[in-house]
């Protein structure tokens, strides 16, 4: 799982994703394949439950080259058909050009009956350019998986209303940090309560107050049959 460090301005998007990442786990079984995999932040938890993991990025990733497998997304995978039960990919598919491939990849090296979970923003910033080419809404996710061959198509809010607007918030404020060594720790020291509290309420505001059509992104599950 992610690290969540609440002293930063975004822990509540890492507990966000670790929250319905770690509700997903106990599904997962057999030959599981990260496609993106990044860091692999979530190798150790998965393999409680799967027998094999196996990390797919390309060279240019930002966070350090650790695949098993280096494959760009955009193209088809140098992986066998029907080989994995279980295909992963988090907060990958915006990143993109050519997001129908991947998802064709993924049912092509899905065993049938396999599933796969993926995540995605919707209200987010834009990061990692010049690769950051789309947002999907739920409406658009179900169309590009049904149109690859998915059924049993799940989508779910990571969150709602508050915590969305008070992440990009949060990502302004952390832009005043500047300025002379001196200043940016004056500056961040003032900073760091206010993203706290304002973190710990937007979850609970967005029980108390709830709206299914704002979001910071979606959590989706889909079978190949």
């Amino acid at each position: 799982m992610y690290a969540v460090n609440r002293l930063t301005h975004n822990w509540l998007a890492k507990h966000l994703l670790n929250r319905v990442v770690g509700a997903r786990l106990p599904a997962l079984h057999g030959q599981v394949v990260d496609l993106g995999c990044g860091s692999r932040p979530f190798e150790k938890d998965v393999l409680k439950y799967a027998s094999r993991y196996i990390g797919v990025d390309w060279s240019n990733t930002l966070h350090g080259l650790s695949a098993d497998v280096i494959a760009n997304l955009n193209e088809p995978l140098p992986l066998e058909d029907a080989s994995f039960d279980h295909v992963l990919s988090f907060e990958v598919i915006e990143h993109l050009s050519e997001p129908d491939t991947m998802l064709e990849q993924a049912f092509r090296i899905l065993r049938h009956g396999g599933e796969l979970t993926l995540t995605a923003p919707f209200q987010w910033w834009l990061h990692e350019a010049p690769w950051d080419y789309q947002r999907f809404t739920r409406f658009g996710l179900e169309h590009h998986l049904r149109k690859a061959g998915f059924t049993d198509i799940d989508i779910k809010n990571t969150s709602g209303f508050w915590s969305m607007w008070l992440l990009k918030l949060n990502y302004q404020l952390h832009r005043l940090i500047r300025g002379p060594r001196a200043c940016r720790i004056v500056i961040r020291s003032i900073l760091v309560p206010i993203w706290l509290a304002n973190q710990m309420i937007a979850t609970w505001a967005d029980r108390i107050w709830p709206e299914d059509r704002e979001t910071a992104g979606y959590f989706v599950t889909a079978r190949k049959p």
